[in-house]
C-alpha cells in the first residue's frame, strides 16, 4: 500500500501511456482519484490499452464526456430517508451499510461511490461509530450489518475489531458482511493474524469482488482459500464493464474458477451511472443477453444474478431472461433456454400454512 502507484509519474514508470490517458490524468482535478498496488498495476500490460485490467485502473479522456447519464450519488446514499447517520446507509429493512472508511487499495474508474470514496473522510471517528451503534440499537429490525466504505481491510486489525465488537455487541445483529477488493488487489493483506480475528467474530460473511479471469491469481486463490478454510463463507460481486468483461465467456470462466475456490457467484451488477463513467457502462439489453447466454449452460451454482440497482436509491432490481411465451388463466406458457416448449398449469386450490406468532412477529417487527 506505501508503494502504491498514485501520480502520473507513478503510471508513467510502468505503463507507456496513450494519448487518451495522458488527456486523463491531464484532467484529473476534474476526475476521480487514481491509484493502484504494484501487485494489481502487475496483473495488467503496461503497453496494451486493451488490456482488461488496465482499463479498471488508468483514467481515460472519455471521463471528461457528459454522457448519456451522469450522477455523483446514483444509488441515493445522500437521501435523508436513506442516510440515518453520517457513517450509516439503511435502505433496506433488515440490513444497513456502515462506511467504515473512505480509503480503498485501488480506485476503481467505474466506483459507484464517488461523493464519498476518496474524499479525505479516512476512517470512522468513534464518534461516528457511536451514533451509528446507537441507530441501530433502536432499531431491531437490523440483523446484518455491511462494512463497505472504502475498503474495510485498509484499516489495521485492531481498529477494525473495534469497530467489529461494537456492532456484535447489539442483541439483534445476528451477522457482518466485510465488502472488499483485496483479494483482488493485495491479496497479502489476508493473512493469519486476519482471518483469526474474523473467525472470532463469526459468522463473517466476505463479499469479493473479481470482474475478470485475469485477475484471479495463486496470491488471490490463496488468500480466498485461507478465508474459506477458516470458516469465512466468501461471495463474489462482479460488475460488467463495457470492453472489460461483457462477454459470456469471460464471466463464466470467471464463475467457474471461483467455484473451484469455494467462492459463490452472488451477484452481476449492472454498472451504475456514476460520473464518468459512461464509456464503461454496457446497456441493460446486452447484459441480459450475457445472462440469457450463460443460462442453462452455466450450473446454478456459477450462476451470479443479474442486479441492477434502480438510480436515486430505488434498491435492486433482479433481472432475468424471459421465457414465458403466453399466459392464459391458470396455464403458463414457457419456451426454455434450449427451445423447449411446455405449459404449466397453476392449481386453483391456495391454501396458506399456519404462521405461528412468533414467526409472525420476527417478520413484522
Amino acid at each position: 500500500m506505501r508503494h502504491s502507484l498514485k501520480t502520473k509519474d507513478d503510471f508513467s514508470s510502468y505503463y507507456k501511456l496513450s494519448n487518451t490517458e495522458v488527456l486523463g490524468f491531464a484532467g484529473l482535478e476534474n476526475l476521480f482519484r487514481v491509484q493502484t498496488t504494484p501487485y494489481y498495476a502487475s496483473l495488467s500490460s503496461a503497453s496494451d490499452t486493451t488490456n482488461a485490467v488496465r482499463k479498471m485502473i488508468l483514467p481515460q479522456q472519455a471521463e471528461l464526456d457528459s454522457g448519456a447519464q451522469q450522477m455523483l450519488d446514483p444509488l441515493g446514499e445522500n437521501k435523508a430517508s436513506n442516510r440515518a447517520t453520517s457513517r450509516l446507509i439503511h435502505r433496506y429493512t433488515d440490513r444497513a451499510l456502515f462506511l467504515a472508511t473512505d480509503l480503498c487499495g485501488i480506485y476503481c474508474r467505474y466506483c459507484t461511490r464517488k461523493h464519498f470514496t476518496a474524499s479525505d473522510q479516512v476512517l470512522a471517528t468513534d464518534p461516528q461509530i457511536e451514533q451509528a451503534v446507537n441507530y441501530v440499537k433502536a432499531h431491531p429490525e437490523i440483523k446484518e450489518i455491511i462494512f463497505s466504505g472504502g475498503d474495510p481491510l485498509t484499516i489495521g486489525n485492531s481498529k477494525l475489531a473495534k469497530m467489529l465488537s461494537a456492532f456484535y455487541d447489539i442483541d439483534h445483529v445476528e451477522l457482518i458482511r466485510i465488502g472488499s477488493r483485496m483479494p483482488t488487489v493485495n491479496p497479502f493483506r489476508i493473512d493469519d493474524e486476519l482471518v483469526t480475528l474474523l473467525k472470532s467474530f463469526k459468522p463473517v460473511y466476505f463479499m469479493s469482488h473479481f470482474n475478470h479471469p485475469d485477475e484471479l491469481t495463486r496470491d488471490s486463490a490463496m488468500a480466498l482459500e485461507k478465508l474459506v478454510d477458516n470458516g469465512v463463507p466468501v461471495f463474489n460481486q462482479l460488475v460488467l464493464l463495457n470492453g472489460i468483461n461483457n462477454d459470456a465467456a469471460l464471466i463464466y470462466a470467471l464463475s467457474r474458477r471461483l467455484l473451484y475456490l469455494r467462492v459463490k457467484p452472488h451477484y452481476m451488477f449492472q454498472a451504475d451511472p456514476s460520473m464518468g463513467t459512461d464509456h464503461l457502462r454496457t446497456s441493460i439489453e446486452e447484459s441480459l443477453q450475457i445472462q440469457r447466454q450463460l443460462w442453462g449452460h452455466a450450473s446454478g451454482l456459477a450462476m451470479p444474478r443479474f442486479i441492477v440497482d434502480i438510480p436515486e436509491g430505488g434498491g435492486k432490481a433482479a433481472l432475468v431472461p424471459d421465457y414465458v411465451t403466453q399466459r392464459s388463466g391458470s396455464k403458463w406458457s414457457f419456451k426454455g433456454w434450449d427451445g423447449v416448449e411446455a405449459d404449466y398449469i397453476s392449481p386453483r386450490q391456495p391454501q396458506k400454512p399456519v404462521v405461528e406468532d412468533r414467526y409472525r412477529q420476527e417478520w413484522l417487527r
